[in-house]
């Protein structure tokens, strides 16, 4: 049976998610390969794929479950999928992009013109991209989101028919694609557009062949040879001794014709502090912030709609006891990121749940949310430990916590030696508070670094380099160019060392053993004050991965 709702039925919503989920399958490698790194890091094309494909599945799952589905509960499906699959921050962005966009198809009324419903749909899946990004940034994903929607409101405006406001706001994203270097200077000098920009026009084009029936001109992305690496943020800056106090969560209930509040909400919060996550819908959010000043952070729930569930951790004081749940949850439990073999054992031998993860194949919120309340634990401590996977761990604590009896604290280490140094100091026996006080002060002290080899020609920050030249990654920079690898991983940790150390350790790659040991025997014979701990990690991509502490 076909549901209809102002013309937009739910086997049209299904027919968009297929083109959009073969399209994407079809330009992943190239959006991949938008990719500002000298190394194969890039997987917006990757994660944006494998967020839509989780989407479409759950929707032909829950089809076929009943042939009767209606278009709410269909839309329903396809948006708590789209979030439970996103992956990396350009999967969790697109995820809720479509959320929004659903959302709103399936809460217009019978009466409201397709067109308009439509355009409209679009403008709050842009506010919704901004939304899902701490500081937003143009020339990225949200530019091209932004230029698409004005373009459906105003050809909505015009009263032109539905196909066309398709038309117009797919051409306008890839107008805005095009200007994406003219916006931000690592992608002029590098030679490419935005990533999450093309994959979000690849979506837009999805949207425009089911509307019309046509499939748009075939575009190809400049993929340039001169990349420039994007200065990775310092792991844990937000919680330096000068950063905020406290951290505030909250669960928001907002009225449907009120939501505007959220975007004032969130600027609010972001002037009084950061690591600042606001997720949610359909008049309940969830709010995550750390702030020095408590009240003014409830004062602007309190002026949005009616916060609940306030939650407040003082990060300086260690509180008398551990975070108390009635319920049959017992214990805590430490769910680790690993991105390989190796890497994955030295979590486990230490008590961590592992996830496998990486760049290629980071988890998607859904998996991390089944790890996090799965393992039956009361209180549950994540570490990402990669930079990508720091937003899909929040929203998938944060989820955790609405609708589970679980408290879950993110620790955003962003490399996998900060997990390891984190989880070295993980004590059951302290309060969760302190434990994980601890734990990520640990991790935010640790100096890391890594080395690898350059997959093209390329701009660093330590000058050009070329294909099968060594890079010497430090604090998620290229600051090392060199000819060999041992001479590189040994410039790097005398850079890491020069603040002082104690323990060096060493995380091997695939094939990386030999060059292990001799760095290994190098800072030994340098260093000898300074202990060195070797290890197999496995990882694909980085033959060595290296800290300080």
């Amino acid at each position: 049976m076909e549901h209809v709702t102002h013309g937009i039925t739910l086997d049209g919503v299904a027919r968009f998610v297929d083109i959009a989920t073969d399209a994407l399958s079809s330009a992943r490698e190239e959006i991949d390969a938008l990719n500002v790194y000298p190394v194969p890091d890039g997987d917006t094309g990757t994660n944006m794929f494998l967020t839509v494909s989780a989407a479409r599945d759950a929707l032909r799952e829950a089809r076929a479950a009943d042939p009767d589905l209606s278009l709410g509960d269909g839309m329903a499906v396809l948006a708590r999928a789209a979030l439970m699959g996103a992956r990396g921050n350009s999967g969790v962005i697109l995820s809720q992009m479509l959320r929004a966009y659903v959302r709103h198809l399936a809460g217009a009324e019978v009466a409201d013109r397709p067109a308009e419903t439509i355009a409209a749909a679009m403008a709050e899946a842009t506010e919704a991209s901004y939304a899902a990004v701490g500081t937003p940034v143009e020339g990225t994903i949200l530019s091209v989101s932004r230029a698409a929607s004005d373009a459906a409101l105003e050809a909505a405006g015009r009263g032109v028919r539905t196909r066309e406001v398709f038309t117009a706001a797919a051409a306008a994203a890839r107008a805005a694609l095009a200007r994406t270097p003219e916006q931000l200077e690592v992608l002029a000098q590098a030679g490419v557009v935005d990533a999450g920009g093309r994959g979000l026009c690849v979506v837009l084009d999805a949207a425009e062949t089911t509307a019309t029936g046509r499939r748009p001109s075939p575009w190809s992305a400049p993929i340039g040879t001169h990349q420039i690496p994007v200065a990775a943020a310092v792991p844990g800056e937000d919680l330096t001794p000068d950063g905020p106090g406290y951290e505030v969560m909250y669960l928001l209930d907002v009225a449907s014709d009120e939501q505007e509040r959220i975007a004032e909400l969130r600027t609010r919060l972001a002037s009084l502090g950061d690591s600042l996550v606001v997720v949610g819908g359909e008049g309940l959010w969830n709010v995550h912030v750390h702030v020095d000043d408590v009240g003014a952070a409830i004062e602007a729930g309190i002026a949005a709609g009616r916060p609940h569930r306030v939650r407040v951790t003082h990060f300086a004081e260690q509180t008398a006891a551990g975070r108390l749940r009635a319920s049959s949850r017992a214990g805590r439990q430490v769910v680790a990121v690993a991105a390989g073999a190796g890497l994955a054992e030295l979590f486990t031998s230490a008590g961590a749940l592992v996830v496998p993860g990486g760049p290629g194949q980071r988890p998607s919120t859904g998996q991390l949310l089944e790890a996090i309340t799965g393992c039956g634990a009361a209180e549950v401590v994540v570490l990402p430990n990669d930079g990508d996977t720091v937003r899909a761990a929040e929203i998938a604590a944060r989820t955790a916590e609405a609708e589970h009896d679980v408290s879950v604290e993110v620790i955003p280490t962003h490399a996998q030696v900060q997990g390891l140094a984190a989880i070295s100091v993980h004590e059951p026996g302290r309060s969760f508070d302190a434990d994980v006080r601890e734990m990520t002060a640990t991790a935010r002290h640790v100096r890391h670094g890594a080395v690898t080899v350059a997959a093209r020609r390329a701009i660093t920050m330590a000058g050009p380099c070329e294909a099968g030249d060594a890079l010497g990654v430090v604090a998620g920079d290229f600051a090392v160019v060199g000819s060999d690898l041992e001479e590189v991983a040994v410039e790097v940790l005398e850079r890491l060392l020069a603040g002082g150390g104690e323990l060096v350790t060493i995380v091997s790659g695939e094939d990386g053993g030999a060059l292990a040991e001799k760095v290994a025997a190098r800072v030994e014979e340098h260093h000898p004050h300074v202990d060195v701990a070797v290890h197999e990690g496995g990882q694909s991509r980085y033959p060595l991965l290296v800290s300080v502490e």
